[in-house]
């Protein structure tokens, strides 16, 4: 231990000692230091040096007993020992994400085989001639796919990067799209939805931006009152398009608005009801995030909600259209 720690102060040592050696030095030389004994002046010296160097031992061989028997510094060993845990760290964060995309692929191919039941299901429902139970069941069947569809988009979500496309859009086209997908839950509940002005392009993902659109959509439409009405229209900010779904429900009390982007944040109403996930916004949010949309949300509590969709005057992957 004691040569390693001599090792590890090596170049003070030696700076010591030719310290020493050149004030030995100028007293020989200078003749103003003839009287002044040379051993005395050195034995002081030494126990000075020594009193240093003891102190620096002592409060060193504790870190230097878990590198005794290493052949360098113990600083170096220090490092190597760092360099050791990085790799290892580095080898499990490698393993965790291999298992994080087996489980991605898992639960990718859990939602692909729950299509098949889900499209028995919707062909049966069409079997049925009453219409009240058929609209219920249309309904119902509409909600687990919505939560499937949630689940699938949740998990390509961490891969959105290598998942988008960045193309010309039809706004008008994905908001059509998209109602037609909720429309039986709309005639359950006897929602109007209207739109106006949104015949315009936009450079963005058409699938995600459906997501997107589906989300906002789908909570209009689950906190609408009965006989409620969601209106769809595009105005410019800053010459920037901006979609906005409006809608006269429930509305959100003031506590809660600014964490409605949280995930799995329910908020106040939505622990009154079951059907609450906390997923649907938060959701929305990451995904307009990667694709540089930015997603805005006004409301009050009793009078409605107000979902802005923002998209930027020149996506950062408009490029690659060329």
């Amino acid at each position: 231990m004691i040569r390693l720690f001599l090792k590890q102060h090596l170049s003070w040592l030696l700076f010591l000692l030719v310290l020493q050696l050149l004030v030995n030095l100028i007293v020989y030389v200078d003749k103003g230091f003839q009287a002044v004994s040379l051993l005395y002046m050195n034995l002081v010296w030494l126990v000075l040096v020594l009193a240093f160097v003891g102190w620096l031992y002592m409060r060193d061989i504790k870190t230097m007993k878990v590198y005794e028997l290493e052949q360098n510094t113990y600083v170096e060993a220090v490092k190597a020992t760092y360099e050791l845990a990085f790799a290892q760290q580095k080898a499990e964060i490698q393993e965790q994400r291999l298992m994080l995309l087996e489980r991605q692929d898992e639960l990718l191919a859990w939602v692909h085989e729950m299509k098949s039941p889900m499209t028995a299901m919707q062909l049966l429902t069409e079997q049925i001639d009453n219409v009240d139970v058929k609209e219920r069941l249309e309904a119902e069947w509409l909600r687990v796919y919505l939560l499937l569809d949630q689940q699938l988009h949740a998990t390509r979500l961490i891969t959105i990067e290598q998942d988008n496309r960045m193309e010309t859009v039809q706004l008008k086209e994905v908001l059509v799209q998209e109602i037609k997908a909720l429309r039986s839950w709309c005639f359950d509940k006897k929602i109007a939805v209207e739109i106006n002005d949104v015949e315009l392009d936009v450079i963005t993902d058409h699938k995600w931006l459906g997501f997107i659109v589906r989300q906002v959509l789908s909570n209009a439409v689950k906190y609408s009152n009965v006989g409620g009405e969601i209106l769809l229209y595009v105005t410019f900010e800053a010459e920037q398009v901006v979609l906005s779904i409006q809608d006269n429900g429930i509305g959100i009390k003031k506590e809660d608005l600014p964490r409605v982007f949280r995930k799995s944040y329910t908020g106040t109403i939505g622990r009154e009801t079951s059907t609450a996930t906390g997923m649907g916004l938060y959701l929305a949010k990451q995904v307009a995030e990667s694709l540089n949309i930015k997603l805005m949300i006004e409301s009050t509590e009793a009078v409605g909600t107000t979902v802005k969709i923002r998209f930027p005057k020149v996506n950062e992957y408009s490029k690659t259209l060329g």
